[in-house]
């Protein structure tokens, strides 16, 4: 526990624990959610959503997404849900990720100026989503405003649902 040195009345040190003092004041519990209800957006916008399995941890990122990029979010989930049947969802890491029970195929995170879809056996769909990645089969798509082309990313999502999916 932590310790700070006080004087006694003789002038010796004498060490008075954290728990003692009358000046400590508890902390807030590393990843708890604000006490308001509202959501934080991180760089570039990201929500901060705590993790979870399921649909609402899902519906919640989105519904805290900023501007333009709800609406874009909200259609890529629609997508996703109507070209996979049954689709696992969660959240990780202040992401949505998008699976079949074998792991993961998707998942996308806000940044400033888009929304960054990643593959993650990209390089298996055709064609080949143009971002690059330091890992060998990731590839990105990355979504400005006004840049969704809904049947591409319709064909990508039902070829990466195909995949082998990664384990998170």
């Amino acid at each position: 526990m932590a310790e700070r040195s006080t004087e006694n009345t003789t002038g010796t040190p004498q060490r008075k624990s954290a728990a003692s003092r009358s000046d400590t004041v508890p902390k807030k519990a590393k990843g708890s959610a604000p006490e308001s209800g509202k959501v934080t957006l991180l760089s570039g916008g990201n929500p901060q959503i705590p993790k979870g399995d399921g649909d609402a941890p899902v519906q919640a990122y989105i519904k805290a997404m900023p501007e333009w990029k709800q609406d874009i979010g909200r259609r890529l989930d629609a997508i996703i849900v109507a070209t996979v049947p049954g689709v696992r969802k969660a959240v990780k890491w202040n992401t949505p990720f998008y699976g079949k029970s074998e792991g993961w195929f998707l998942s996308f995170h806000c940044f400033t100026k888009y929304i960054k879809v990643t593959f993650f056996r990209g390089t298996s769909l055709k064609p080949i989503p143009q971002g690059t990645s330091k890992h060998p089969e990731v590839r990105y798509l990355d979504i400005r405003k006004g840049e969704l082309d809904e049947a591409q990313f319709r064909d990508w999502v039902r070829q990466a649902s195909q995949l082998p999916g990664e384990k998170l």
